[in-house]
């Protein structure tokens, strides 16, 4: 019996778990996670209004709920109080990451650590009630908000801030949010691009959404859109690249409508400083750019700056360190050879990667179904060298005996029972708990 921990229950560690039941009869995984819930960022990175994308927790939890996959939450690997990956090396055969990109990439300006500026990852973190999010709210005072990047990400929270509260009652957005959104003055928008409409990583479904808000409409500068080189005539564009463009050239030449709130999509400006007003953000400065001949951007000497009291950052993920792992500091990922982890050029034997953490930020979720079925084909190939090392039968005794208290299946039912009571008791559907003690307190409510 081959036992395999699998450390992290987002998509990339729950289809690295289904590849391996899958093309192995006889072994059995440990899914391991910080957290005492399932799903990484399907539950807590997707929009609460993206109830389609977040039906694919049904998806994931029927893997999870499979025979020969175990849940155990509440394991914290590597650090202080954690688990060792030295450690798990002693109670498994093999071991598997699939820790994301758990941190933000930085703007590298001046003003950045001003109060109200933020990164999207905390943004988003906050409105999806993950327990390690910041207190507090992040729109109290805000007028005009300003969103630094073009991706799927970027459009999310610019159009969570956009959003009526009616429209998000309905979600499982925590209460303190709902609250918030409710109470939020934020009437303008600004999502900013220092590249071209051809160079941006929103989807064209994600984009199309910005323009069905109610009361709120779409503003665009056909002169920013017309510095792209492929706006002109975009037919030797890949189809995606088209499709934005299209829906771009249409709300550019929509006259305006005075909708209650506005969203303004601004290419090729560049950060270049966050001015402060009182001691908190007032305003962002950015630099004009233009094409260059080599694909890339140029700055031109001058400058504009928008106003805005709330400014979130949102230009990529990162990958950090694992402590007891090697780490690519220029890639934000763990070397590795087809998914094998590399130590000084050698391969470690029974340490493995699979997602963000293998390939970087990259790709969409189901991405994650190829990357995995790569690293489990390395895995099980290794299998007949793996299996010499003696492990225990059951590894979850051991890492009681450690001083862990893993949550099992049973206590993260009750988290989600203890979360339709919530909601129940506000007049809304499911609302997520926001913090560490009502989690853990609603886990501990499972039979043992």
């Amino acid at each position: 019996m081959l036992h395999v921990a699998v450390v992290g229950s987002g998509p990339s560690g729950v289809y690295t778990a289904q590849s391996l039941v899958q093309q192995d009869p006889l072994v059995r995984v440990d899914v391991l996670d910080r957290l005492p819930c399932p799903y990484g960022l399907v539950r807590y990175g997707v929009a609460p209004d993206h109830e389609k994308i977040k039906s694919l927790q049904g998806n994931l939890r029927s893997v999870l709920e499979q025979e020969r996959i175990r849940f155990l939450g509440g394991v914290q690997v590597g650090g202080a109080g954690g688990v060792s990956p030295a450690r798990l090396r002693e109670l498994y055969h093999a071991v598997v990451y699939c820790v994301g990109a758990a941190t933000d990439r930085q703007l590298g300006v001046p003003g950045e650590e001003l109060p109200g500026s933020w990164s999207a990852t905390e943004f988003v973190a906050w409105y999806s009630a993950h327990p390690d999010a910041l207190p507090g709210g992040f729109v109290p005072g805000a007028r005009t908000a300003v969103v630094i990047g073009v991706g799927n990400v970027a459009v999310d929270v610019t159009r969570m801030l956009a959003r009526a509260a009616p429209q998000l009652s309905p979600t499982d957005l925590p209460q303190a949010a709902l609250t918030a959104f409710a109470e939020s003055k934020v009437t303008e928008v600004h999502m900013v691009g220092r590249r071209g409409p051809s160079q941006a990583r929103f989807t064209t479904k994600e984009l199309r959404e910005l323009g069905s808000l109610p009361d709120t409409e779409v503003v665009v500068e056909e002169a920013e859109l017309a510095l792209d080189p492929g706006y002109a005539d975009p037919s030797g564009l890949p189809a995606p690249q088209r499709r934005n463009i299209e829906v771009l050239r249409d709300w550019a030449a929509a006259p305006p409508r005075g909708a209650l709130r506005r969203i303004r999509l601004r290419f090729f400006l560049r950060p270049v400083e966050l001015l402060s007003d009182a001691g908190r953000v007032g305003a962002v400065r950015f630099e004009r750019t233009l094409p260059d001949a080599a694909g890339g951007i140029t700055g031109t000497g001058r400058y504009e700056e928008i106003e805005a009291q709330l400014v979130l950052r949102s230009v990529g993920y990162r990958g950090v360190p694992l402590e007891g792992l090697p780490f690519d500091g220029a890639g934000g990922t763990v070397p590795h050879e087809a998914g094998r982890v590399l130590r000084e050029g050698g391969v470690c034997q029974g340490e493995y990667v699979a997602g963000w953490i293998k390939r970087g930020p990259t790709g969409v979720i189901g991405t994650n179904r190829s990357c995995a079925k790569e690293t489990v084909t390395s895995l099980l190939q290794d299998a007949p060298r793996l299996l010499r090392r003696e492990v225990p039968e059951d590894a979850l005794p051991a890492l009681r005996a450690d001083g862990l208290a893993p949550v099992g299946w049973d206590g993260w039912l009750a988290i989600e029972r203890a979360e339709a009571e919530l909601g129940a008791s506000l007049g809304r559907s499911v609302v997520k708990l926001p913090d560490w003690p009502s989690l853990r307190a609603a886990a501990s409510t499972a039979a043992p």
